[in-house]
């Protein structure tokens, strides 16, 4: 066993989950007391809960009054397909892939909707080249890859003239991240990632370009119920003013008001986005100077801000992988790190979750205990 001395201060909220993630500060289930249970969604107070969550998006995350916002079923992926099935195959499309999730809508456009598709990939710490990206095609991307701790840095390498649609999965980006709205044509994500929300419900918004691609273009497959955005050749306006496809949870739905809420209390996205990066620099000032530890992203400008991955690089690490899985599993034990493993499918190492509801003393804490628990489990090879 190591020397390392046990360290002091323990995380007072231990939750580093991905998703679901952590609640927002000083949560309480008596804060839900106002959901109302037992009604319909259709009710007056069923309908003004959703139309109120609607308003509270766009007000929270500056999206411009003329795009659609819509809740939908299935989470962030089915926001994603909806989109996808509805409006891809009008011309050529690129799948840009840097993580799990983005290889997922690669093998959709390819092997299900097998769409005139180029695949555009990087390896799991990178990101395409934007630069070679033709937007004159519709293009299919991830803002932050959730498993790989890579984001888009900005909107720049988008042309305001293109001809193509561009449908961005914003799911651990959206309310921790700066999104261009005036470049993002479809933008997808699910509550329960940076706001801490409860799962199953996605949220799809609509520029007026994606509307007018809806009302003009009918794909030659045949569409699921939940799908389905148009009737008649016209968007069902309905489901962006709080009429849902299918029965919406409403204690999921007040769980989200009193989220969005407490986001205004601390200024709207400029508080969210402020609290993300602090997040992440105290985890970027901890291994900057360390030689056994980095972040995954290979460029600090492309390095996530809510999914931080990092990677163990002592050489003396006999088995990566199940050294990385021992770290994670003796925080676990300790109870100052809960689901802080690597994706999966990603390289080895820990995801430290520092989204918006993170409190930075909690990842300050933590980090010094990243350290015990490496120098223990190195010990004990």
């Amino acid at each position: 066993m190591s020397d390392h001395p046990i360290p002091a201060t323990r995380p007072a909220n231990p939750r580093f989950s991905s998703g679901p993630c952590a609640k927002i500060p000083q949560y309480d289930l008596n804060m839900l007391s106002d959901a109302p249970l037992g009604r319909s969604h259709r009710s007056a107070v069923g309908k003004s809960k959703l139309a109120e969550a609607i308003d509270l998006t766009r007000k929270v995350l500056g999206v411009p009054d003329d795009y659609r916002i819509g809740i939908v079923p299935g989470s962030d992926t089915g926001a994603v397909e909806m989109a996808m099935w509805t409006m891809l195959g009008e011309r050529p499309v690129e799948m840009l892939a840097w993580e799990s999730f983005g290889e997922g809508w690669v093998t959709d456009a390819v092997k299900q909707l097998k769409l005139d598709a180029t695949v555009r990939k990087a390896d799991y710490g990178h990101i395409v080249d934007l630069a070679e990206v033709d937007f004159d095609r519709d293009v299919v991307f991830t803002w932050n890859g959730t498993t790989s701790g890579v984001r888009v840095p900005n909107g720049d390498a988008i042309p305001a003239d293109r001809a193509g649609l561009t449908i961005c999965d914003a799911t651990s980006a959206a309310f921790a991240m700066e999104l261009p709205w005036d470049k993002l044509d479809v933008t997808t994500f699910s509550w329960q990632k940076v706001l801490g929300g409860e799962g199953a419900h996605g949220v799809l918004i609509l520029s007026p370009r994606a509307v007018e691609r809806l009302e003009s273009y009918t794909p030659d497959r045949p569409l699921p119920k939940i799908f389905r955005l148009t009737k008649g050749g016209k968007l069902i306006e309905g489901i962006f003013k709080g009429e849902t496809i299918n029965t919406p949870s409403m204690l999921a739905v007040e769980d989200y008001l009193v989220a969005l809420k407490w986001a205004e209390g601390l200024g709207g996205l400029k508080g969210l986005v402020a609290r993300a990066d602090a997040n992440a620099k105290a985890v970027a000032d901890f291994i900057a100077d360390k030689d056994w530890i980095a972040n995954l992203a290979a460029d600090p400008a492309t390095a996530s801000t809510t999914s931080v991955c990092v990677k163990f690089t002592d050489p003396a690490i006999k088995d990566g992988a199940a050294f990385a899985k021992a770290v994670a599993k003796r925080l676990e034990k300790e109870g100052v790190a809960l689901d802080a493993g690597a994706y999966r499918d990603a390289p080895a190492g820990l995801r430290i979750w520092c989204g918006s509801t993170v409190e930075t003393a909690d990842v300050a804490a933590l980090m010094p205990w990243v350290e015990w628990a490496y120098r223990a489990e190195l010990a004990a090879q």
